[in-house]
């Protein structure tokens, strides 16, 4: 911690160490509300209340000192130029242009021509095993400006019991080693340990897993939950937001989550509604039955009491595009009403996600997808389920059709030759029905082949981006790309460049400072971060340098890894993980937690 801002009385310039509640402060006789400040706020590495202290020097010495940028501080309010200061992990100072020019620091930056924002926080990343295991560094995820993931769609690493550590197959023997050191009774803050200690390149939290939650309590059968198996994810839900969760995310298209009943995620949400937990969801249907889901989500949150996000906001399949304006009056009218619902979304037309959820969900119950596929007398269902519409359930294969499906992840030598190649592409080169041959490869490949699905609509990206309670997300994990080898879907290397080149500067469908406000600050607010996601003396510095006349993303459906360029510089918690478009190898991110943590688990 920053000492305190110099008193203005030379008289008091001198500081008392103190220690107040477990706080040590820096504690003037004239300032009781920074005291108040710095000792409601922060452990270090956690989401805050309230910002620690500037230091107490208003003229350095610095850290580093960036000169005459146009600062868009995520705010929304129209940009400024003006000099920023850093010392340690904090904004120090912020002046007007050029009154910083002389001050001592360690490293100037001449940042003419150049934007400042605050770092962004992609409210659904999904580099969970590059934090907890991999590489750690994100590259393409720094490039963009990315200074926060937030984990947990769908399901999460921990916590782990007997029931999910017997879903974990011989194939992911490695992974089964980690997770199982993430049980008892904190396991998820075990899990956000263990990723601080791993080394990250960007900060990162995490939603709990609605997934993760019912495996713990019901493994993968379907059916409704029993009372005794609804205590126990009451209490999963209670220990993991005491943790740090940010609240619970559902996917509800993916098994065992889609075997969650509506009642059984009420129950989840009231559990972490006095946490100030978020149901976060990817619904039950963005297609076919988009409207009843996004009624479903509002009945969760207004029934469990808790704010409502919808990930990836979007109208699948044709037909259902013009549903997005219904979708969009639906979450104006209960804001009106005083409900908080918002959405994000990415900014491409294909989404991604395995291959294996185009197949029935009956046919994964209790884990037995692969002996099902196996099984050929039950090949004539799951072909039928695969190819006919089906009102409690949703295929997205179906919505985009086998050309609007495109497939990667291919391990097998001989199966190789069709990576990147569209479903009906390989149903014409091996003169199988396309339904034979998303369960040929999905067995052959052990349920782990990803697809490309083209789906949404251009005109609605627009029209969403507009809205202003949408956010920006990649659902994607960070990937190397001089290491990247198999192909995935663009958005993991371009999604911010892409909306601050092409929707901002190129179409204008919104402004600079309201896309900046929509990757950082609305963020921010969301999850109750109160230490970052704005260019604010005293907040943290996550940070991102860039030229808004030049950012653009280059990846493609084809060739995806390829970087971003015009962003320059990127700080985390004040250290530099990009320079000059390049990643630095540092891994300086941390660890931030929900409003409802209880602090460290070995004193709860």
């Amino acid at each position: 911690m920053h000492p305190s801002p110099a008193s203005p009385l030379p008289g008091v310039a001198s500081l008392l160490r103190r220690t107040i509640g477990g706080c040590s402060v820096a504690l003037r006789s004239t300032s009781l509300a920074l005291l108040l400040g710095a000792c409601g706020g922060s452990h270090a590495g956690t989401a805050t209340n309230a910002p620690a202290p500037a230091p107490a020097s208003r003229g350095g010495p610095y850290d580093v000192v960036i000169l005459n940028a146009k600062v868009v501080d995520g705010s929304g309010n129209p940009w400024y130029y003006g000099d920023v200061a850093i010392a340690g992990d904090r904004i120090a100072r912020i002046a007007p242009a050029g009154m910083l020019r002389d001050v001592p620091t360690a490293r100037r930056i001449d940042a003419t021509g150049l934007a400042l924002a605050p770092g962004i926080i992609d409210i659904q990343g999904q580099s969970v095993y590059q934090f907890t295991a991999g590489d750690g560094r994100v590259v393409s995820k720094v490039t963009q400006g990315v200074t926060t993931e937030i984990l947990g769609e769908g399901d999460t690493p921990a916590p782990t019991n007997a029931a999910i550590l017997a879903n974990a197959g011989p194939d992911t023997a490695a992974w089964y080693k980690i997770i199982r050191g993430f049980g008892g009774d904190h396991g998820f803050d075990t899990w956000l340990r263990t990723m601080e200690r791993h080394g990250m390149s960007a900060n990162a939290g995490s939603f709990l897993g609605a997934g993760t939650v019912r495996e713990y309590a019901k493994g993968y059968a379907m059916g409704a939950a029993t009372p005794a198996e609804l205590d126990t994810m009451r209490a999963v839900v209670r220990r993991a937001m005491a943790d740090g969760a940010f609240g619970v995310a559902s996917a509800l298209i993916y098994p065992p989550g889609a075997f969650a009943s509506t009642d059984e995620l009420v129950e989840e949400a009231k559990a972490m509604a006095p946490y100030g937990g978020v149901y976060i969801t990817h619904m039950r249907s963005e297609g076919n039955h988009l409207l009843e889901a996004v009624d479903e989500a509002i009945a969760i949150g207004k029934r469990g009491g808790v704010p409502v996000e919808i990930y990836h906001l979007k109208a699948a399949g044709t037909r259902n595009w013009p549903k997005m304006t219904a979708v969009i009056a639906k979450i104006d009218s209960v804001r009106r009403a005083g409900q908080d619902v918002g959405a994000d979304q990415y900014a491409y037309v294909a989404g991604q996600n395995g291959l294996a959820s185009c197949i029935p969900e009956w046919a994964t119950a209790d884990g037995k997808l692969l002996a099902n596929l196996a099984d050929s007398s039950l090949r004539p269902k799951i072909r039928a389920g695969i190819v006919t519409e089906d009102p409690a359930w949703e295929s997205v294969c179906q919505l985009a059709g086998p050309e609007g499906v495109m497939l990667m992840g291919f391990t097998r030598p001989e199966l190789k030759q069709y990576e990147g190649k569209r479903l009906s592409e390989i149903a014409a080169a091996t003169g199988k029905p396309w339904a034979d041959v998303v369960m040929d490869l999905t067995l052959a490949e052990q349920a782990n082949l990803n697809q490309v699905i083209f789906i949404a609509s251009e005109d609605n990206i627009r029209l969403q981006l507009r809205q202003p309670w949408l956010k920006f997300g990649t659902d994607a994990d960070g990937w190397d790309p001089d290491s990247g080898t198999s192909m995935t879907h663009p958005r993991g290397y371009g999604n911010y460049p892409r909306i601050l080149g092409k929707y901002v500067r190129e179409e204008q469908v919104l402004t600079l400072e309201e896309a900046v406000r929509k990757m950082t600050s609305a963020v921010a607010d969301r999850l109750s971060i109160r230490d970052r996601g704005l260019v604010r003396e005293g907040l943290v510095a996550d940070l991102f340098l860039f030229d808004p006349a030049t950012i653009i993303d280059h990846a493609t459906y084809d060739k995806p890894h390829q970087l971003s360029t015009g962003v320059r510089e990127v700080f985390v918690n004040g250290v530099e993980v990009v320079h000059d478009g390049r990643s630095t190898g540092a891994k300086p991110g941390r660890i931030l937690r929900g409003p409802g943590w209880r602090g460290p688990a070995a004193t709860r």
